[in-house]
């Protein structure tokens, strides 16, 4: 488990084929959110045994947080890749849709379920995907997409995709590093005239997330890009 501010991220790597990816968004920073992700760690240990499936995945990690969130609320986005199978499973929790580059298309994928923190004892859709090599998969968090440059335009879903597409023939970590660098210097952008307004410019904790040794993408030929803006 890994912590960038209020996001959290977590590989289970079975073996050169299987590996599943999850990446949440705790509300808050601080003490209470490291709390929060040490629950989610102890979750997640939790369900290891049933790592193939999303939708059991994240209904574990919503049982272990039920009543401990006290107020704050997580979203969380679980991908799991069998490149065996030729298969992808994906669910989220009130997260971001994940996007798909594959045969120079992009599609955004959603299969969501309520936010952790909302109620108890809910159920998460899964969305199965057949995968072919080369394909990309992005999952990130709203801290990469909501930050505001100083016309209050945010950095939005738009700019996020068209980076993805512009970045196809690149590596996971340099379309990884090239939407960090863009985001680092997106609160200081003037697109237009300056407005009478302008947002408060926010200090953000950037990270690439590298993939675990066990997951070796270029034999596998398919590609998980992950970015952590909180």
């Amino acid at each position: 488990m890994t912590a960038v501010a209020g996001d959290f991220y977590w590989f289970i790597a079975v073996d050169p084929h299987r590996a599943g990816f999850l990446v949440a968004d705790v509300s808050g920073h601080g003490v209470p959110a490291a709390l929060i992700a040490s629950m989610i760690k102890v979750a997640m240990q939790s369900v290891v045994t049933c790592a193939d499936y999303p939708g059991s995945v994240l209904s574990g990690v919503e049982r272990t947080l039920s009543g401990q969130l006290r107020g704050q609320f997580v979203s969380a986005a679980y991908l799991w890749l069998d490149t065996e199978k030729r298969k992808a499973l994906y669910s989220a929790a009130g997260h971001p849709p994940l996007l798909r580059w594959s045969q120079g298309r992009l599609e955004s994928i959603q299969s969501n379920g309520l936010i952790f923190g909302v109620m108890s004892g809910c159920q998460y859709p899964v969305r199965e995907i057949s995968i072919t090599a080369g394909d990309r998969f992005v999952l990130y968090t709203d801290g990469l997409i909501e930050p505001e440059n100083l016309n209050g335009e945010s950095f939005g879903d738009r700019r996020l995709g068209e980076m993805v597409c512009n970045g196809h023939s690149l590596s996971s970590s340099e379309v990884s590093d090239r939407l960090l660098s863009e985001l680092r210097h997106w609160p200081a952008c003037i697109r237009t005239p300056a407005r009478r307004h302008h947002s408060h410019r926010h200090r953000r904790a950037l990270e690439n997330i590298r993939l675990p040794k066990e997951w070796d993408e270029a034999e596998a030929g398919v590609e998980a890009v992950f970015v952590v803006a909180g």
